[in-house]
């Protein structure tokens, strides 16, 4: 009677999924991890500022670059995530093109803005929709630089607001999560070198290159040569050598007897 073979069910192939805010650049990061971890794909996931704790939470994103307030505070939902501080963001005001704001080079008093319509980019819905608004001559608006530029429009201009709170990107992941994988992007977004000890593929490469001692040729001993060959050259040279070493034997004549002295 044929027996069936049973199925092989093939493991689902490793990725890492970041999730990126409005005006993280994460390309270098990208390269870098194409470079070194050919055979895990990377994939990005674009979320809002909304949901960039809930893509983690449900399984969407592996880690991903989050926008906190500069100012340390309370968690707001992130227990249970490992985060890394990476950077601080200026924050820039943006107007619609010859607007009175236009006036200052560099930099805007943050108390400057009380006389304006200050609009709120999660009541606008979003950043992208707000600079439109604020084009439309409706308001202004405070933004993190990277998402000002990310934004920007030739019908409105930006400035840095002194005194206003700063925001900062951080590397967010759950921390129950966390494996070789993980550890090998967070190594590459901190700046480590490939050969770093702290890369886990590192260590692995190197690991692969020790060979135990028995395949260098320590495990294949020489066998002790046979006594009857060391006997064997011992009697063929050493022999010789000591017959030809040995002193002559005095040789009695036949019938003779020896001298007595005083004879």
């Amino acid at each position: 009677m044929h027996q069936e073979e049973p199925m092989q069910i093939d493991e689902p192939r490793r990725t890492l999924t970041i999730g990126i805010v409005p005006g993280v650049m994460p390309d270098k990061w990208i390269h870098r991890w194409a470079d070194r971890m050919p055979d895990i794909p990377l994939h990005v996931l674009a979320c809002g500022e909304d949901e960039q704790l809930e893509v983690l939470r449900d399984g969407r994103a592996d880690m991903c670059f989050i926008r906190l307030p500069a100012e340390p505070g309370p968690e707001r939902g992130r227990e249970g995530l490992s985060l890394i501080p990476l950077y601080t963001e200026l924050p820039v005001v943006v107007a619609p093109k010859e607007h009175e704001l236009e006036l200052y080079d560099d930099e805007v008093p943050a108390a400057e803005l009380a006389a304006f319509t200050v609009l709120d980019p999660e009541q606008m819905g979003g950043a992208k929709s707000g600079v439109e608004v604020v084009a439309s001559g409706a308001g202004v608006m405070v933004l993190p630089m990277s998402v000002a530029r990310l934004y920007s429009r030739k019908d409105v201009i930006s400035r840095v607001v002194a005194g206003h709170p700063q925001t900062r990107i951080g590397l967010a992941w759950p921390a129950d999560r966390t494996d070789d994988v993980i550890e090998e992007f967070i190594g590459i977004v901190r700046g480590r070198t490939a050969n770093s000890s702290r890369q886990p593929s590192a260590r692995r490469d190197a690991g692969a290159k020790k060979e135990p001692k028995d395949a260098k040729g320590g495990g294949a001993k020489k066998e002790p040569k046979a006594a009857n060959e060391g006997g064997a050259k011992a009697a063929k040279g050493g022999g010789a050598k000591g017959a030809k070493g040995r002193a002559p034997q005095q040789r009695q004549s036949k019938g003779r007897r020896p001298r007595r002295p005083g004879r």
